[in-house]
């Protein structure tokens, strides 16, 4: 008599365990929104983040888009120089000769005059920390015969090491409305800044350096600023705004940083952090809606 009553009853029992399934499911699967301030407009900002130990992309927005390099650009500058370092084409006590054109380079700079020399290993330190106009021109002119071939060999190097969509056509990062990257272009050579040149990849996590008898102070705050940040360049003009390329190496992770087109570089540097935090201890299942500078 009990076994009509009972069947019904191990039904119910299943459908409910399915319930139950199906509810967890939806639980796991549906994504959390979370909110990301972006300190600057939707025009100019672009970021991404790379796991620099799996290459995979952690984080992204607008990688792909369109935008100027700014001091970024030297970057390549130095790539070049290194490699130039490396294939023994020079020294670093090689002296570099100042011409007319690399002196009359606007600011920042070391305040060069013409004839003036500056030996590479100061070079690098002037560049990486100052980001002296004057002596990403120098350099270039000394490399390339000319600024103009120098930009020929930094695009043609940005190529070789996938950087799809950058054209260089000076070696300081002065306005050229003909030279542009993009957020994920930069990553990569901040990556492979770190991993071709370990050698020399210290000078990007000094903040200041002595010449001639003078302290010269760098603009990089996230130095010191974040532990584990140890490089690489900052970088702005008006129509850039501000830029940063950061390498971040702790606690057995890796990670390479593009922030580009903030408002102020106090605000850029506080992005940064935001995403190296973010990205360090992320929250699983989540997804995130950007709130972009002026936005309500």
């Amino acid at each position: 008599m009990s076994k009509p009553r009972f069947f019904p009853l191990i039904k119910k029992f299943v459908a409910a365990f399915a319930l139950l399934g199906l509810v967890a499911g939806c639980a796991t699967t549906t994504p959390t929104e979370t909110m990301l301030a972006v300190p600057a407009p939707a025009q100019k900002y672009a970021a991404v983040v790379i796991d620099g130990s799996s290459g995979r992309t952690l984080f992204e927005a607008n990688s792909t888009a369109p935008r100027y390099p700014a001091s970024l650009t030297k970057m390549m500058t130095l790539y070049l120089l290194f490699e130039a370092l490396e294939q023994g084409r020079l020294a670093k006590s090689t002296l570099i000769p100042v011409s007319a054109n690399a002196a009359r380079q606007p600011p920042t700079k070391l305040r060069f005059r013409r004839g003036e020399t500056i030996d590479v290993d100061s070079a690098i330190r002037a560049i990486t920390v100052k980001s002296a106009n004057d002596v990403a021109v120098a350099v270039a002119e000394y490399l390339g015969g000319s600024e103009q071939a120098f930009a020929g060999m930094m695009t043609a190097k940005a190529r070789q090491i996938g950087m799809r969509s950058t054209v260089f056509r000076n070696a300081s990062g002065l306005p050229d409305a003909g030279q542009l990257t993009t957020a994920r272009d930069m990553a990569v050579l901040g990556t492979a800044l770190r991993a071709r040149f370990p050698q020399h990849f210290h000078y990007f996590s000094e903040s200041d350096f002595m010449f001639r008898g003078r302290l010269v102070r760098g603009h990089n705050d996230m130095l010191g600023r974040v532990r584990g940040v140890n490089g690489i360049k900052t970088g702005y003009i008006r129509a850039s705004g501000f830029n940063i390329v950061t390498s971040y190496d702790a606690d057995g992770r890796r990670l390479i940083l593009v922030v580009m087109g903030a408002d102020s570089a106090r605000q850029r540097n506080d992005h940064v952090e935001a995403l190296i935090q973010r990205n360090l201890s992320p929250a699983s299942n989540t997804t995130t809606r950007l709130l972009y500078a002026g936005e309500q």
